[in-house]
């Protein structure tokens, strides 16, 4: 059996038409009548022209499908189980029906498409409505203890009372603490012995493999000590304030920013406070050499193989609620050796706008963020580091030349804010693709 899981209604219906010459498209909407007597269905088919003889016998939720048949204008009403589909009666004729498989997961599986007449009668067809395998997209924090709750989002989570949802970490290890269910989240307790890597979620339908790593430690920049391969300290102008305790960090020593910040559109400039810089070249005193960012072998494998545009940043946040964020973006700068090196150091980069950034302001819409208390984890696409250092877009794109160096500034964004003083903690940035 095949399956479109991505065609759209509106394009498969505009091509039918222009494909097809359909018969109602042939008369105005307006002189749509009912036919009377019962529908016949032969098959059911794709919708596109080039791949019309592909019968189905399912179809996956909001999918375009065509029915074949005869006296297929006597359809009043129509079912995928027991759920209600939409009929568009420019899309009918005697012979094809297009229609578009309901969204709803139904309650009762029959596996079959009921017709129903004007005058009430039914009539019943086989076909099933598939349900997607569990989509494990994201988790709140990749980096979680053994004995905390987490919570990993996507969609198809579903408990069914005789296949109940279950989740197994790296390793085979099984959650046997799930706290909550619903169709988009699964919230649980991190069991012991949980290795790196992916968390499968199985449910009735199938099993779905996470779109993440659990305690991710894969090409890691900054680390903030070294335990994973990434850097201890940055090297620039502010190399970063780095604490292991108050509050505790999530592993190890983290990257702590904090101190008065100004509500106003880019009014308060405090690199020492709000910033770490990452820039290559060579010292003397002492003598080390500081490699480019993107020249590391496992970045620079990353970088070879997916592109630029298939990756993201991702890091660990904490921000407490007794120091609230509430202005002023956390801009990421992948800098080119033109923009910035240890011998040409500068803070120009920062305000041209030649130079593309990511914005992150979590607080933009509420007004106010905290993490809760708890360290989450954080991922910005580099597709969208497309941005100048007050949120209009960039002259320029980021790509490969430009990802020698890294810079994370708390200021501007273009966004009004409220005066605060926040404490944002940082750790394990990393670059990964996008799965």
């Amino acid at each position: 059996m095949k399956n479109n899981k991505y065609m759209n209604w509106f394009f498969a219906a505009a091509i039918i038409i222009a494909g097809f010459s359909m018969a109602a498209c042939e008369d105005e909407p307006d002189k749509y009548e009912v036919a009377g007597g019962l529908p016949t269905v032969k098959y059911i088919r794709l919708p596109l022209p080039q791949v019309a003889d592909s019968l189905l016998s399912g179809a996956y939720m909001a999918n375009t499908v065509c029915l074949v048949g005869d006296n297929l204008r006597s359809i009043y009403e129509l079912y995928f189980n027991d759920q209600k589909a939409v009929l568009n009666t420019s899309y009918i004729t005697d012979h094809t029906l297009l229609i578009d498989v309901p969204k709803t997961i139904p309650a009762k599986v029959t596996d079959k498409i009921y017709m129903i007449t004007k005058s009430k009668d039914t009539i019943a067809y086989d076909f099933k409505v598939l349900v997607p395998t569990p989509a494990v997209n994201s988790m709140s924090c990749e980096y979680a203890k053994p004995g905390s709750e987490v919570t990993i989002y996507g969609d198809y989570f579903l408990d069914d009372p005789n296949v109940p949802l279950t989740i197994t970490m790296p390793g085979n290890i099984g959650v046997t603490e799930i706290t909550n269910i619903t169709k988009t989240t699964v919230s649980f307790i991190i069991p012991n012995n949980s290795l790196d890597g992916y968390i499968n979620v199985k449910s009735i339908y199938g099993t779905g493999r996470s779109k993440f790593q659990y305690m991710d430690k894969r090409n890691i920049l900054f680390d903030w000590d070294g335990s994973h391969g990434g850097f201890a300290l940055a090297n620039g102008w502010r190399n970063g304030v780095v604490r292991n305790s108050d509050p505790v960090g999530i592993d190890g020593p983290y990257l702590y920013f904090g101190g008065a910040m100004g509500g106003a559109v880019g009014a308060t400039w405090a690199e020492n406070e709000f910033s770490f810089n990452y820039w290559p070249g060579s010292v003397k005193n002492p003598p080390k050499e500081y490699p480019e960012l993107s020249s590391l072998p496992e970045f620079a494998e990353m970088i070879e193989k997916y592109g630029v545009n298939h990756l993201q940043l991702k890091f660990e946040i904490y921000v407490p609620t007794s120091n609230p964020w509430m202005s002023s973006a956390l801009q990421v700068i992948f800098s080119s050796n033109e923009d910035v090196t240890i011998n040409t150091g500068n803070n120009g980069y920062f305000s041209n706008t030649a130079t593309p950034r990511g914005l992150w302001i979590p607080w933009k819409d509420s007004g106010s963020y905290d993490t809760g208390n708890k360290w989450l984890t954080v991922s910005m696409k580099l597709s969208e580091f497309n941005k100048t250092h007050d949120g209009n877009k960039s002259a320029n794109a980021l790509d490969k030349s430009r990802m020698t160096g890294l810079t994370f500034f708390v200021w501007n964004g273009g966004v009004l804010g409220t005066d605060c003083n926040p404490i944002i903690c940082i750790d394990n940035i990393r670059v990964v693709p996008v799965e």
